[in-house]
């Protein structure tokens, strides 16, 4: 069966099962008169032939498993990630800090993305900056900017002509924001939910979910929509404190962000990395207290 691709200029974005619904997501190809570039490569790159294969480089907007699942047949392209996620995509070592797990869950994951996501590091990956442009050709270049909190090294990257935005995994999805990771920054991400409304996009593509939009209120309502569940999180954990006060341990078992009948041992680190970083927040603001290690409303 044919994938199926949406046009936008020199971009051609191929939309993996469910519009790139995790564990896929949405391949994107930029072509300029010399060179031809993919940003990451989710599992339907698995499925698509030359117009991928053929990519002279690919640039990685941030390093998880689910982006990297086609890179075991692009050997000979370039890789460039971002120089905070780097090591990530270099060695398992550095994608292990990355995730930040305990180490039973860490085995379990490496089985795991090696079965599922066919992974395969790349030492020879390259690094590079905010403000880092790639030059394809014909006048098409792409631009990378830093947009952490998902991973530390997150960028959106933008392509010219037509102001074509890859957003990456700030997904709009209704499920929100994750950062549950080592690296991962909830601060990060309100500031990076700020700064990606000003990007000068006329369209913004996502790895996962919505895909493709084209319509400026379209993308700053689901933006909105996308943000509040940052809030939404952080009041639901604090009335919770303010009917019963409790350990963290306690807090990551009643489940703020995902389903309680969620299978996968990472599924309560990430958990509790994600509540950890709310009652920061809630502490910085004057609004819990922990006591102890039992923490409650001030």
């Amino acid at each position: 069966m044919d994938t199926p691709v949406i046009r936008l200029g020199p971009v051609s974005v191929y939309l993996g099962e469910k519009s790139g619904k995790y564990p896929d997501g949405n391949q994107v190809v930029v072509q300029g008169a010399d060179t031809r570039a993919a940003f990451d490569t989710p599992l339907v790159a698995n499925r698509l032939g030359p117009e991928l294969l053929d990519a002279d480089l690919v640039v990685l907007g941030h390093v998880h498993e689910d982006h990297m699942a086609g890179l075991h047949r692009m050997p000979r392209a370039e890789v460039h990630v971002h120089e905070r996620d780097v090591d990530a995509a270099r060695s398992w070592e550095g994608l292990a800090r990355h995730y930040g797990y305990s180490q039973p869950v860490l085995d379990e994951m490496q089985v795991m993305i090696k079965r599922d996501f066919h992974y395969a590091p790349r030492p020879d990956a390259k690094p590079y900056r905010d403000g880092a442009t790639w030059s394809l050709g014909g006048g098409v270049t792409v631009r990378a900017l830093h947009m952490p909190g998902h991973t530390s090294g997150h960028c959106v990257l933008l392509v010219e002509p037509g102001g074509v935005a890859f957003i990456g995994d700030i997904e709009l999805s209704s499920f929100g924001p994750y950062y549950g990771d080592a690296t991962s920054s909830l601060a990060e991400f309100r500031r990076t939910l700020e700064a990606v409304k000003e990007i000068p996009a006329k369209a913004w593509v996502t790895s996962h979910h919505k895909g493709v939009i084209t319509d400026r209120e379209v993308f700053l309502s689901l933006l909105r929509a996308f943000s509040a569940r940052l809030d939404a999180r952080e009041e639901a954990i604090a009335a919770f404190l303010g009917q019963r006060p409790s350990t963290l341990a306690e807090l990551v078992a009643h489940r703020f962000l995902y389903p309680r009948d969620s299978s996968g041992t990472w599924y309560d680190e990430a958990e509790r990395r994600t509540t950890g970083q709310h009652l920061e927040a809630l502490a910085r603001a004057g609004r819990a207290i922990d006591e102890g290690g039992r923490w409650r409303t001030a």
